[in-house]
């Protein structure tokens, strides 16, 4: 694609198109747009600034020649420009990253020795080099000009970030491919290798030593924030060393303090594709944020005095708070309660939802994933690696039960405990719940953990994700205005040590502290900067009571820019006129179980838990139906014994079409809804229980109203009825 053109009506100004045009243009990363009423036709040109009315549409190879020219580009190099994608791996490329490719080739083929691309997690980074090194493989491009295919090296700091690739994305490249691990092989084109392999080390000056410096064409780093370009790194060396090469850098996050020497170091980005575009374009999930106070979180924590540790430590009187737990004392009361919480709202949300745990430490996840064992037993024992812990430690078990965990085919593992192997480079498609139960200090690995959740799968109804903030992370990074990806909603619950919620009111976030771009993060530190690692001291507490305590749903402006806090009530309403603009609209639909169950669905993904509603209205006997009704349209609120004496009283004519069982039958259910609401109005289910049991078989009881079918009738009927206006 070389231009676009926005075509008006005859009869209106060609020039009503124009900025139409241009838009598109910019969008798509063109350089000419065209806006036309069908006689006049006017032209902007990017690259002259020149906007002019002209006779005819230029040729497309016209157009070409013009850009060619603009840009530089030898014949040689706009050959190789063009040289074409594979698509034989691939559905086709989304505009983004055409756009991303195409820059990246012409960086290549004009000159510039170093470029980065900027792309969000889960936009493809990795398909978009594969085409890269494809085009340039297929041209025959080199530094040197010579005619052979170039020597490339995609460079990561994961194994797991190379070996994925390598096996899949780039198998078109066949044999030309090798991993680096332990020998310099130099017979082969397309070379993956993390920098741990190839770096010197206490037994030798580094691998990468034994190629030439001039041996690589092209070198794609990826994941290029995670310290390759940091001047103080021990991996800047091999950048340097290989200086001969052209090098491409690939990072999902924009410009910030804490990634500067990436952009220093490869200049500013050549393409950017952000969250909030990859959002807004449909390509990326859209998320939602649940913050969740304890009272530990809130207030801090402090030892009363002569509190000692499991191992009988005495623990420092000082005050404790978010960012020191499980880092300074380890608090297993509060790994409980998150535990707790997480599981209930997993029972009623889907339990089955891939979830990912990011926990302080590799200990931490241990105890985490233990504790959610503990709370989800009845699962576990149908499905053992339900809940499975995924760090360094695990080593190969680990990466199976991850590798198991991406498959969008297999159940189980559904949660995953980790510390820091997750955090980038993972590409977990169905999962649909984030979990920060540690402070996330760098926006850059606060973007890369969220990333975890941004793949759209609508195949598998993965078309939007959760974030749970036990550690007021997300409301700090959401805060912070160079974010690019604002939350779908975002609410704050308070949850005891049983993990229930105990409090919901209107107020600002509590219990989050500002974490610190340096904080650590695993089991060690250092007494100095050149001193060896050692293992800190943590101190560990089983004891006290800890609870979970404030409800705050916050939820973007009308700009979609600012939060706002709005009270529970007044947010379930608005999702509730959003999806029923009437009260009738939600009657039409409540009366029958199943489209029921799909209105509680609806709102489970929303955040609202009817249950949860009627506790925290103070109305546990009112029908939820009522309830909604209520919160939402300001309806008349009735119990749900008034809604069932009102049936009785005002349409008896209904039971009278009955005979004297049947009769007897509908009175029972009708009975058993005002007890204990809609769920017991199911068949044949609640025929199977006492008393209506007593009237005999589910065929007998059948039976009385002349079969199954004109049971399930009556039994509709009653619903429409009890729900009737």
């Amino acid at each position: 694609m070389i231009a676009v053109v926005e075509a008006k009506a005859a009869g209106v100004p060609a020039a009503d198109g124009m900025q139409q045009a241009k838009d598109y243009a910019e969008i798509l990363g063109l350089s000419f747009a065209y806006a036309t009423n069908g006689t006049t036709i006017l032209e902007f040109d990017y690259l002259t600034g020149v906007e002019r009315e002209i006779e005819q549409f230029p040729s497309p190879l016209e157009l070409w020649q013009r850009l060619q020219a603009a840009r530089g580009l030898s014949t040689t190099a706009a050959a190789q420009l063009l040289t074409p994608a594979n698509h034989q791996t691939e559905k086709g490329h989304r505009y983004y990253q055409e756009i991303a490719i195409n820059r990246a080739v012409e960086a290549m083929v004009s000159g510039r020795k170093r470029a980065l691309l900027t792309m969000a997690t889960g936009t493809g980074k990795t398909a978009t080099a594969f085409q890269i090194c494809w085009k340039l493989w297929i041209a025959r491009w080199n530094r040197s000009g010579e005619h052979r295919k170039p020597r490339i090296l995609y460079l990561a700091d994961r194994n797991i970030l190379v070996d994925d690739p390598k096996d899949k994305m780039f198998a078109p490249f066949g044999d030309a491919r090798h991993k680096i691990e332990s020998e310099a092989i130099q017979s082969r084109e397309m070379y993956f290798a993390i920098y741990q392999a190839i770096a010197k080390d206490e037994r030798r000056p580094g691998l990468y030593r034994e190629y030439p410096p001039d041996f690589f064409d092209l070198i794609i780093i990826d994941e290029c924030h995670r310290g390759s370009a940091n001047e103080q790194g021990s991996w800047r060396e091999i950048l340097e060393y290989f200086a001969p090469a052209y090098q491409l850098g690939m990072t999902a996050t924009p410009k910030r303090q804490d990634n500067v020497d990436t952009y220093k170091y490869f200049g500013d980005a050549i393409y950017t594709y952000s969250l909030r575009q990859g959002i807004d374009d449909g390509f990326l999930a859209p998320y939602r944020v649940h913050r969740i106070v304890t009272s530990w979180d809130a207030a801090g924590w402090r030892p009363s005095a002569g509190d000692v540790d499991r191992f009988g430590a005495a623990i420092p009187d000082d005050e404790y708070g978010t960012k020191d737990f499980e880092r300074v004392v380890a608090l297993r009361k509060r790994t409980e309660a998150i535990a707790r919480h997480l599981s209930d709202f997993l029972k009623r949300t889907d339990r089955f939802a891939k979830t990912i745990v990011f926990c302080v430490d590799q200990e931490h996840a241990s105890e985490m994933r233990a504790a959610l064992i503990r709370f989800n037993s009845d699962l576990v024992r149908r499905h053992p690696d339900y809940v499975c812990r995924v760090t360094s430690d695990e080593k190969e078990i680990g990466i199976g039960h991850l590798s198991h965990f991406q498959d969008v085919e297999r159940q189980t593992p559904v949660i995953l405990t980790t510390s820091q192997l997750l955090t980038t480079g993972v590409d977990a498609p169905t999962c649909k719940n984030i979990v920060l139960a540690r402070v996330i200090g760098s926006m850059t690995e606060f973007k890369q953990i969220i990333g975890r959740g941004t793949r759209v799968r609508d195949d598998y109804g993965k078309l939007w994700f959760s974030i749970l903030d036990y550690t007021g992370t997300a409301t700090r990074m959401f805060a912070d205005e160079e974010f690019d990806g604002d939350p779908v909603s975002q609410g704050t619950t308070t949850i005891a040590d049983d993990g229930a919620v105990v409090d919901e009111e209107e107020g600002d976030d509590t219990g989050g502290d500002e974490g610190d771009d340096d904080l650590i993060i695993d089991d060690w530190e250092r007494d100095d900067e050149t001193g060896p690692p050692v293992k800190r001291k943590k101190y560990y507490f089983d004891g006290g009571r800890v609870e979970i305590v404030a409800h705050l749903v916050h939820e973007l402006d009308v700009d979609g820019k600012q939060l706002r806090v709005v009270e529970f009530r007044d947010y379930t309403r608005e999702k509730v006129r959003t999806l029923y603009p009437s009260a009738d609209a939600l009657r039409s639909k409540w009366s029958d179980p199943q489209q029921r169950a799909e209105i509680a669905a609806a709102l489970g993904e929303r955040g609202i838990d009817l249950e949860e509603l009627a506790a925290t209205s103070g109305e546990p006997d009112a029908d939820p139906f009522d309830l909604l009704c209520h919160v939402a349209y300001n309806a008349p609120l009735l119990t749900r014994r008034q809604r069932a004496e009102k049936l009785k009283r005002d349409r008896a004519d209904f039971f009278d079409r009955f005979g004297p069982d049947a009769r007897r039958v509908l009175a029972n259910l009708l009975e058993k809804y005002a007890e204990h609401g809609a769920a017991e109005l199911t068949i044949p289910e609640a025929l199977k229980v006492a008393p209506i049991a007593d009237f005999g078989t589910v065929p007998e009881i059948a039976a009385m109203f002349g079969g199954v079918e004109p049971l399930r009738a009556a039994v509709a009927e009653l619903q429409a009825n009890l729900y009737a206006a």
